[in-house]
């Protein structure tokens, strides 16, 4: 007998307060990536800000691939754009993306090529930390695959502002330098296989007043 799909209500309560989430990966990143942005209803979730490390120079093809795959809109954002709710927004390469915050305006993109992070533009130490000063304790990271320690300084940053911090389990990844860097920086965070995080992905109802 089919049993009807009932989202768990504490797993829901942990997404109620949520503004924004805020996704990393590198080498491997492309396949964790397709686990979990499917995972996420349109309806429900709220803006997904993604760095994926790409070479410089190269063209990214990831707004392309995960519009096909996912029901959230997918955009390469331009300098200025405000974030909006069930939008997914990567990183264009060689840019860092930020999230700016002005009074009386809501979040936007803003655009930098300021040097390097970590040998990286994208960083995602840069997002996760800007980020960080827009949502507060209402921001979500999540650090996947990568054979760097970019984004473990912004990790740490948004546990120490209350937010939340999921790592993908270094057993499941491609890459792990990344993933190990986060759990030592960051005190709080939940270590989770990719089947765990688009399951709880998928039971999230998410709120964006």
């Amino acid at each position: 007998m089919n049993v009807p799909f009932e989202p768990d209500r504490e797993q829901a309560r942990e997404f109620e307060h949520f503004g924004a989430i805020v996704i990393g990966a590198s080498a491997g990143g492309v396949e964790t990536l397709t686990h979990l942005l499917p995972a996420l209803r349109r309806d429900v979730a709220p803006p997904v800000l993604i760095v994926v490390h790409v070479r410089h120079g190269q063209l990214s093809l990831l707004p392309t691939l995960f519009a096909e795959r996912c029901v959230l809109d997918v955009v390469e954002p331009f300098d200025k754009d405000t974030i909006a709710p069930g939008t997914a927004y990567f990183a264009p390469p060689g840019y860092h993306m930020l999230v700016e915050t002005e009074e009386d305006a809501a979040p936007a993109i803003a655009l930098s090529v300021d040097p390097p992070v970590r040998f990286s533009r994208s960083s995602l130490d840069v997002l996760f930390e800007s980020a960080e000063h827009a949502y507060g304790e209402r921001l979500l990271g999540i650090v996947l695959s990568g054979a760097n320690e970019d984004g473990a300084r912004g990790a740490r940053a948004i546990c120490d502002a209350g937010g939340a911090c999921w790592v993908q389990d270094p057993h499941s990844a491609y890459a792990t330098a990344m993933p190990l860097a986060a759990i030592g920086e960051c005190a709080r965070h939940d270590v989770l296989t990719l089947d765990d995080m688009a399951m709880r992905m998928s039971r999230c109802i998410c709120r964006n007043e």
